[in-house]
C-alpha cells in the first residue's frame, strides 16, 4: 500500500478464468478476509477525525484500496502498520482538501456512493470516476437525497461520473428512503455530519447497520430504534481502534459450501455476525441447513463469532421478503444452495439485484440453465427449481460474487465448470482461491 492503487484491475487486457472440478466434501477450519464494508467506512471515518486511528483485520482488496487511494488524495496520511494493520492520522471534519485529479473508485459502488456523501459538504470540487461496471451503475439515489440538503452533484444521465461542487451549505433533512439501501442511507448520514440541524431517516427495511455503529465509535451522537436513525452533526469526531472482523459476505460462499457437502464440522473463525447482514443464515435455516454459532464475543462496536455448519439435505422454501435487505449480497450464493435443495425456492422483493456488479437475477439465472438447473425469472427476484447440476461455461459478468458462487458450486456438479472473467474476485476476497484450496476445492487459475 505504498503506491497509490486505484481499485481499477491492475491489467484489465489480462482475462482470468477458473476451472473448477467436481468434488464430494469440503472441510476444516477456515479463515475469511476483513470486513469490506466496515473496512471502507474506518478508513473514510478515521479520516475526518482528529487524531490517529489504528484499524486492524483492515482488507487489503481493490475496491477498500481504492477508497484508500482516494482518502490520500484528499490529504490524508495512511500508514501500514503492520500486515491487514493501517494507520489514518486524521485531519478533522473540515481538514480535507480537494484531489487535483478525478478520484477513481474502480469497482466499487459503495466507495462512490459514501465519498458522494462525504464530499458534498467539502469547500472544494470533486469528482467520481471507476472501472467500465461502476460508470454503468445508479447513481441517482444518492445524488437526489444529498441535493435536497443543499448538495450540488452532477451526474451523467443519471450514472458517473459523478461531480460534486464545493462550499454548498448542507442542511437537516427528513427522509423517507424509498429503497432498503445501506449505501443511500450511510451517504446521507456523512453528509449529514456537515449539515445544520438534525439529520432524520426512516428505512423501509432495516439494513446493515455498520456506519451507525462506527459514527458512534467515533463519538458522533447517532440515535436508532427500530429503522429510525436520528444524527446529531458533532463538532469533531475522535480517533480510536478498529477492529475489522472477517467479512459475512466472503464467509457466506462456504457456509453455502458446508451446507452441501461438509464432510463433519467445517468451522468459519472471527466472521462479524452483525444481525443486518446475516438474513442468509435465516434463508438457509428454513431449508433445513445445521448452522450454529459459537463463541460469540465482540470486536469493538461489532458482534463477532465462529460459524461451524455441517452437511444436511437442503429442501426449497420462501424467502421472507424481510430477509431481503439483510442478505442482499449473499443471494448468488444462496441462488446455489437453492439449485442443490429439493423442490423449488422462490425470491421475491430483490429487483435491488439487478443494478449490482451485474443483473445478478438475470446473471445468476443464465449460469444456473447453463449447468441444467431450471429457473423462472421475475422481475424483483427468481423461482429455481432444485435438481441435478452439470457442467458448462459460465460467464460472470465481471462479477466477483457471481465468480464465487459458481466455483462453490462444484460441490454438487457432475462436471468441471468453468468461469469466465473473474478478475474481479479481487475487489473484495483476494485469496479466495487459497481458501477455497485449502476446503477442498479443486479450482485452478488460467487465463482465458
Amino acid at each position: 500500500m505504498n503506491g497509490s492503487p486505484t481499485g481499477s484491475r491492475l491489467n484489465p487486457s489480462r482475462q482470468l478464468a477458473y476451472r473448477v472440478q467436481p468434488v464430494r466434501a469440503v472441510r476444516g477450519t477456515l479463515a475469511v478476509p476483513g470486513d469490506k464494508s466496515i473496512s471502507h467506512r474506518a478508513l473514510m471515518l478515521a479520516g475526518i477525525a482528529d487524531g490517529r486511528t489504528s484499524v486492524g483485520g483492515f482488507l487489503e482488496s481493490e475496491d477498500c484500496l481504492a477508497t484508500l487511494a482516494a482518502m490520500r488524495a484528499l490529504g490524508v496520511p495512511v500508514a501500514r502498520t503492520a500486515p491487514e494493520s493501517v494507520a489514518i492520522d486524521g485531519v478533522g471534519l473540515r481538514g480535507l482538501k480537494g484531489s487535483a485529479t478525478a478520484l477513481d473508485m474502480g469497482n466499487s459502488g459503495t466507495a462512490m456512493r459514501l465519498l458522494t456523501g462525504l464530499l458534498a459538504g467539502q469547500r472544494f470540487d470533486s469528482e467520481l470516476i471507476g472501472d467500465a461496471s461502476l460508470m454503468r451503475r445508479p447513481m441517482e439515489r444518492v445524488a437526489s437525497p444529498l441535493r435536497e440538503m443543499g448538495a450540488r452533484i452532477d451526474t451523467q444521465s443519471g450514472r458517473p461520473p459523478v461531480r460534486i461542487s464545493g462550499n454548498a451549505e448542507l442542511r437537516a433533512i427528513r427522509y423517507q428512503v424509498p429503497v432498503a439501501s445501506a449505501q443511500v442511507k450511510s451517504a446521507i448520514l456523512l453528509a449529514g455530519l456537515y449539515a445544520r440541524g438534525t439529520t432524520v431517516l426512516t428505512e423501509p427495511a432495516v439494513t446493515r447497520d455498520h456506519s451507525e455503529r462506527m459514527l458512534q465509535a467515533f463519538g458522533v451522537r447517532v440515535q436508532m430504534q427500530g429503522r429510525n436513525i436520528e444524527l446529531e452533526p458533532p463538532n469533531r469526531l475522535q480517533a480510536c481502534h478498529i477492529d475489522v472482523p472477517g467479512d459475512f459476505s466472503s464467509a457466506a460462499f462456504f457456509i453455502v459450501a458446508a451446507c452441501l457437502a461438509a464432510e463433519g464440522v467445517l468451522t468459519l473463525r472471527n466472521v462479524g455476525i452483525n444481525p443486518s447482514r446475516t438474513g442468509l443464515l435465516d434463508a438457509l435455516r428454513l431449508m433445513g441447513a445445521e448452522i450454529r454459532i459459537v463463541r460469540e464475543r465482540a470486536a469493538g462496536a461489532e458482534p463477532v463469532a465462529d460459524i461451524e455448519i455441517e452437511r444436511r439435505e437442503l429442501h426449497g422454501a420462501a424467502i421472507p421478503a424481510e430477509l431481503v435487505p439483510l442478505a442482499i449480497d449473499e443471494f448468488p450464493a444462496l441462488f446455489v444452495a437453492a439449485a442443490c435443495a429439493r423442490g423449488e425456492t422462490l425470491v421475491t422483493g430483490a429487483e435491488e439485484l439487478r443494478v449490482k456488479e451485474s443483473d445478478r437475477i438475470a446473471t445468476m439465472a443464465e449460469g444456473l440453465q447453463t449447468l441444467g438447473v431450471r429457473t423462472a425469472v421475475h422481475a424483483d427476484g427468481m423461482r429455481v427449481f432444485g435438481g441435478r447440476m452439470g457442467g458448462g461455461r459460465i460467464d460472470s459478468h465481471g462479477d466477483h460474487r457471481i465468480a464465487m458462487a459458481f466455483a462453490i458450486a462444484s460441490v454438487r456438479a457432475e462436471q468441471p465448470i468453468e468461469i469466465a472473467d473473474v478478475g474481479n474476485v479481487a475487489t473484495s476476497f483476494p485469496g479466495f482461491v487459497d481458501v477455497a484450496r485449502s476446503a477442498g476445492l479443486d479450482i485452478q487459475v488460467r487465463e482465458a
